[in-house]
């Protein structure tokens, strides 16, 4: 039961649902008896928000119910696999913006986490924000030694609000998972707990320093992106203290044509760098919206973004770049057999779903595109109707390649901004395979196979008795085969690729074996290098088997 103290809270939120008729928002909400009932009683909205869309009506009741809820809102719109489209599109307008907090109260929260007064850590330190959000507000201040700062400084009690409103959404959650008919699709108490996550990730001001100094190390001298600094000694988990930047908003089309700025180039840049983070460096900013790109000013013939706001970032899991990678490198090609084949490998759809039907849905989906000019498709809308599309299989996709996908829209929608006639596939196409050979070509394989070594050295004299006693398993009948219960789904998928992995694993153990051997006792046969022939010739065939094995994980 909720508690006494948070009752007025929650008939606030069901005041406010009521007003702007919220269970509009549910799919099928007429199912569902509850609410049924409940609109015999409750009286009608105003003809005013009676005129609006259901998302609209969304956006502005999460707007009344406070800063928290909008926070909500924002990440609720990246899950585009659960929302309608009107619903996603509507809540991508969300603004973060409210009233600030007192500069006297920014003042003191700043000398807590620090130790120290202002004036010791400070030159100057403005009271007056210069932007104000729902979990902190941003001061302009300068250091000692002249340097220009901002200062994010979390707002007063929120991490007590934002625990309190999160019970109330869990609470809203779990009504959600018993009476809406969709509740095993939606899983509303896996959203709240994706909100919660990322909310108590953005009240650690220290992780998003981290994640700022990262992506700038990653962009070092780049004439594509800036990164400003970050000041470790004026930083805690409460305060972060940043190089200011000073540009033009991306969506400022009148301030970029008056700055002289190449539009068009900067539209492939944008473009560009979402590959170059995914997929070269497996770390990209995760809320690229307008508000959070800038332009630098200064270089117009070779414009460059300038990067704000490091709070959410995404990553991928080596598997997942891997058949995300191919994915997209079968789209550009149009090549629907290896996509269906690309999704049943990587385990995102059950085992049990026919190649040769997914391969007709993926077909559908992807040829009215193609009959457009190139630079009238949109990349990111191809993706989200595969996904969509993919979903009528009981495809699982996880929160990361959610984020992924809302990324590319963000990206997309920027660069259809500056240049409309962008053509998105031209652009990406010569990017992701010019990265992706650089990460799986021989001198990554290389690379891979000497990071690895140190292991199997230390594997090594194991490996002998490893291999007879599965060679003996084997010949006999005795091999056994373990495995959880929820590998069952995928088995069927990858059994042929586990038996390929062991083939060469196997064969590269022997030969490696073999090449060690040959070199400590053959002393009969000629040598090349101080090194024997035929334990060269071994080591070849040992090098030749893993990189097949890395290449079939």
């Amino acid at each position: 039961m909720i508690a006494l103290r948070v009752l007025p809270r929650l008939l606030r939120i069901l005041a406010v649902a009521v007003r702007y008729r919220l269970d509009d928002v549910l799919d099928d909400a007429r199912r569902v008896r509850a609410l049924r009932w409940a609109r015999l009683v409750l009286p009608g909205p105003a003809r005013e928000v009676a005129a609006l869309p259901r998302g609209a009506r969304l956006v502005l009741a999460l707007t009344e119910l406070g800063p928290i809820f909008v926070k909500f809102g924002q990440i609720l719109s990246t899950r585009r696999d659960l929302l309608p489209p009107d619903i996603a599109d509507e809540l991508t307008r969300l603004q973060d913006r409210v009233a600030p907090f007192p500069g006297a109260l920014a003042r003191a929260a700043v000398e807590r986490a620090l130790g120290a007064s202002i004036e010791q850590r400070y030159a100057r330190f403005d009271d007056e924000p210069l932007a104000s959000a729902s979990i902190a507000q941003v001061h302009a201040a300068t250091l000692p030694d002249g340097r220009e700062v901002v200062v994010k400084v979390l707002r007063p009690d929120i991490r007590a609000r934002i625990a309190r409103d999160v019970g109330l959404l869990r609470a809203l959650g779990e009504l959600a998972a018993r009476v809406h008919p969709n509740a095993d699709k939606i899983r509303p108490l896996d959203v709240v707990a994706e909100v919660e996550g990322t909310l108590l990730n953005e009240l650690d001001l220290q992780r998003e320093g981290a994640n700022a100094s990262l992506l700038r190390r990653n962009f070092l001298g780049s004439d594509d992106l800036y990164v400003p600094e970050v000041h470790w000694s004026h930083t805690t988990a409460e305060v972060l203290t940043l190089e200011r930047v000073h540009g033009i908003p991306v969506d400022d089309l009148a301030a970029l044509d008056a700055a002289g700025i190449d539009r068009v180039r900067l539209a492939e840049k944008g473009v560009q760098l979402f590959y170059t983070q995914v997929f070269r460096d497996n770390f990209f900013h995760a809320d690229a919206h307008a508000g959070n790109i800038w332009v630098d000013a200064t270089r117009r013939e070779n414009p460059r973004f300038i990067a704000l706001d490091f709070g959410i970032m995404g990553s991928l899991s080596e598997q997942d770049q891997f058949w995300l990678a191919e994915n997209f490198l079968a789209l550009f090609h149009q090549d629907y057999k290896r996509i269906a084949e690309l999704h049943l490998r990587a385990g995102w759809m059950p085992a049990n779903v026919r190649t040769d039907e997914l391969e007709s849905a993926v077909r559908a989906v992807c040829e009215p595109y193609f009959t457009r000019p190139l630079s009238e498709i949109s990349l990111a809308e191809v993706v989200v109707k595969l996904f969509q599309t993919a979903r009528r299989y009981q495809l699982t996709l996880q929160p990361q390649l959610i984020l992924l996908q809302k990324t590319l829209l963000n990206i997309e929608g920027v660069g259809r901004l500056l240049h409309p006639r962008i053509d998105i596939w031209a652009t990406a196409r010569p990017v992701l395979e010019k990265i992706w050979w650089a990460r799986r070509g021989p001198k990554a394989m290389l690379k891979k196979l000497r990071r690895r070594l140190p292991e199997w050295l230390a594997v090594a004299p194991d490996m002998p008795q490893l291999v007879h006693d599965w060679l003996e398993q084997q010949t006999t009948g005795r091999g056994e085969l373990r495995i959880r219960s929820d590998d069952l789904a995928r088995l069927e998928a990858r059994s042929r690729t586990s038996q390929r992995l062991a083939t060469w694993l196997v064969l590269g153990a022997a030969a490696a074996i073999a090449a060690a051997l040959l070199q400590v006792f053959d002393t009969q046969l000629p040598r090349w290098g101080g090194a024997s022939v035929t334990a060269l010739a071994a080591a070849g065939i040992a090098f030749v088997a893993f990189v097949a094995a890395a290449r079939t994980r």
